[in-house]
């Protein structure tokens, strides 16, 4: 029992000494200045002493080349490849992790922290403590593997090698400065504990089992948190020593400090998560950490018994029951990774991938909405201004749980302030938002923000808010934002149809104006070769004296005006046919010369009739393309005949010309006519549209929209 009882005695002198100087007040953002002060010195002591050991080894070894030269002769191989292996990424994994998720960095980096721009010497500072930390290490190390005997602790390199030195006042100085450096650790990591125990277990119990009752006159919720501070404090410090006397007092300091570093680590995930991922869920969280810590008590925790616990050391053998691939170092069959890297890989793998699945397949919640979108975007409104306690509440009733969580003298500081600055004794208070407001903020800094919260709302309200009151509010928030993001779509497709019935609308009225013009042009064209052909079919059936000559001239021109109307007809049901799609087309190779050759002599009477020059001066040659022959030649027709009835001027002359242009066949007409009036040729392919030009020729005004 002698080193179980001096590790007893020790536990027990740190328990007191944090319980005397990290518990007088219960608020939770109070500083620490004597602590901060003791630990700072333990600091300089620490590194001091790491560095006064340091320069030791290196005169006694004979400088640093000599140190390297002698572990090289001693077989010691300081270039393996391991030295970067899986275990070295594993333990800056772990360190990096550490800095982020161990709660003695947050109370010192945040609590204990009095100005905001010491961050900013921090930022260097602390990584240059840690590069002196670390400048001596390997030449202590190398210097004593080579120096003392097979079996020593390495750990304890830093106080061997000066007591076989015969230096045992410098021995003493490293003796003080690892002391220093574990009492400071220890003390603000009991510190921070018991504050997260209390304000985040104890306190919310206790209101849950009061409903919010627990802040009467018979209580004194200051004492309670306490109390619960300094049970927490002695509750960790013990358990500590029992993990001490139940590995059988392990020596092996750095894989117990990694070990406790793989445990922390399970909140990483969660913590990024919750920083950067908006759909993160809170049960997806939960269950990953829960999945997480379960691996790391199977392959890393569990593990360190085993030389004290002979049924741990045959299931690190030979699995639970004989399975082999759940051996806690070869989990689920991987093998060949060191231990440390093997814990920390499956750990937080698994941890990782429930998170990530889990808030894939989970929904949140509608208050997990609001707290994200507050969490995330904390620095555009203050979190304390999005949720005020709203309502009137009697300034006694207040002070009643003031004095209750904060202490009296806390609680009198507070109203009289309030007072002065009302002008008015504190005791006929009306307390304002703002006040209220305050009042939740102190609170909070003893019981948590949450805590607070519901037990102002008790007193503010008349009645404590439930989580199920605050998710119906939130879901109830929720909805209306939905339901309004609901309406704003539906006006936008309301929009958007209107838009698309005036254009329907426009189209039609375009459709009728072209009915109107259809129906005018077709009669007017219908009744023209009609009249004729009554006129002069009766002429012959009345006058059956006419001569043969006369006879001839009036069927002739029946006859002419009978195809007329026939090609009348025949273009008004080609039209009809493409636009609904049913005439047939029959592409096949064709020279395309040929059917501008066709056109042009279709035109020629045409062209000799009103005395217009028709000339080719430039022709592509034999030109092959898929095209149907016959429609090919009507449009060519229809384009030629156009450029010789309206041409308009007095030596009329159309130039038809055709070339290749890379995979293109191309065929031009031009005239030396006045052209198409600017105001018309938006219609030109207009059915029954006939430019001003057209209204000396008869004709339908279906030649260019065929």
């Amino acid at each position: 029992w002698g080193e179980v009882g001096m590790a007893l005695g020790v536990a027990a002198g740190m328990a007191l000494f944090t319980i005397l100087f990290g518990t007088r007040n219960v608020d939770a953002k109070e500083q620490h200045h004597g602590v901060v002060a003791a630990i700072a010195l333990e600091a300089i002591v620490k590194l001091t002493a790491l560095v006064a050991v340091g320069m030791f080894v290196l005169y006694s070894g004979g400088g640093l080349d000599a140190i390297f030269t002698r572990a090289e002769e001693a077989g010691l191989d300081i270039h393996a490849s391991e030295t970067f292996g899986d275990r070295w990424v594993a333990t800056l994994l772990l360190a990096a992790a550490a800095i982020i998720c161990l709660p003695r960095q947050f109370q010192v980096t945040v609590v204990e922290n009095s100005d905001e721009s010491h961050l900013r010497t921090a930022s260097w500072a602390f990584p240059g403590y840690m590069l002196l930390m670390s400048l001596f290490i390997i030449p202590i190390a190398l210097y004593g593997l080579t120096t003392m005997p097979a079996g020593s602790n390495p750990d304890m390199f830093t106080l061997t090698l000066p007591l076989a030195a015969g230096q045992d006042g410098l021995a003493l100085f490293a003796f003080i400065g690892g002391f220093s450096s574990a009492t400071s650790m220890i003390i603000l990591e009991s510190i921070a504990l018991s504050i997260m125990v209390s304000n985040h277990i104890v306190v919310p119990v206790m209101l849950r089992l009061t409903a919010g009752d627990g802040i009467g006159e018979g209580q004194s919720v200051r004492r309670l948190i306490l109390n619960a501070r300094r049970l927490s404090i002695i509750l960790i410090l013990f358990l500590g020593f029992g993990y001490f006397y139940l590995t059988r007092g392990s020596d092996a300091l750095a894989p117990i400090g990694l070990i406790s570093f793989t445990g922390v680590a399970q909140f990483l995930p969660a913590i990024l998560a919750a920083l950067f991922w908006r759909d993160a869920s809170t049960r997806a969280a939960i269950a990953a950490i829960s999945v997480g810590f379960l691996i790391w008590l199977w392959s890393s925790f569990m593990p360190s018994f085993a030389s004290s616990s002979p049924m741990v050391a045959q299931i690190m053998a030979e699995g639970p029951f004989g399975i082999a691939w759940m051996r806690p170092q070869a989990l689920f069959g991987l093998v060949g990774l060191e231990p440390l890297a093997h814990a920390v890989f499956w750990s937080l793998f698994l941890n990782t991938s429930v998170l990530v699945v889990g808030s894939l397949l989970t929904n949140q919640s509608a208050l997990e909405h609001v707290q994200a979108a507050l969490f995330l975007n904390v620095f555009s409104k203050s979190a304390s201004e999005t949720n005020p306690l709203r309502g009137s509440a009697e300034a006694d009733d207040l002070f009643l749980i003031a004095r209750r969580v904060l202490g009296h003298e806390r609680a009198v500081t507070i109203f009289s302030e309030e007072a002065k600055q009302a002008r008015m004794a504190w005791t006929s208070l009306e307390p304002s938002s703002a006040f209220i407001h305050r009042l939740e903020r102190e609170l909070a800094g003893s019981i948590g923000a949450a805590s607070a919260h519901v037990m102002l709302s008790k007193v503010v309200t008349g009645s404590a808010i439930s989580l199920e009151e605050v998710m119906q509010m939130a879901d109830e928030t929720q909805q209306a934002i939905e339901y309004s993001q609901e309406l704003e779509r539906t006006s936008s497709q309301l929009r958007a149809t209107a838009e698309k019935l005036e254009v329907a609308n426009q189209q039609l009225r375009r459709v009728d104006q072209q009915k109107d013009e259809f129906l005018s042009q077709v009669s007017h064209e219908v009744r023209t070769p009609m009249t004729a052909i009554r006129a002069f079919s009766e002429i012959l059936l009345s006058e059956d004296d006419l001569d043969a000559n006369a006879r001839q001239r009036f069927m002739a021109t029946i006859h002419k005006e009978s195809l007329r109307l026939t090609s009348l007809l025949d273009e008004i049901l080609d039209l009809s046919a493409l636009e609904r799609g049913e005439r047939s087309w029959e592409n096949r190779p064709v020279n395309a010369e040929d059917s501008v050759d066709q056109a042009l002599q279709v035109c020629d009477a045409l062209a000799r009739h009103s005395q217009t020059v028709v000339q080719t001066s430039q022709r592509a040659g034999r030109s092959i393309v898929m095209a149907d022959s016959d429609r090919l030649s009507q449009v060519l027709i229809n384009l030629i005949s156009n450029a010789i009835k309206y041409n308009g001027a007095t030596s009329p002359e159309i130039d038809v010309r055709s070339r290749i242009d890379g995979t293109n066949y191309i065929v031009e007409v031009a005239d030396n006519g006045v052209g198409i009036p600017e105001q018309e040729r938006a219609r030109i392919f207009d059915k029954f549209y006939r430019g001003r030009l057209g209204e000396a020729f008869a004709g339908a005004g279906l030649g260019l929209p065929i």
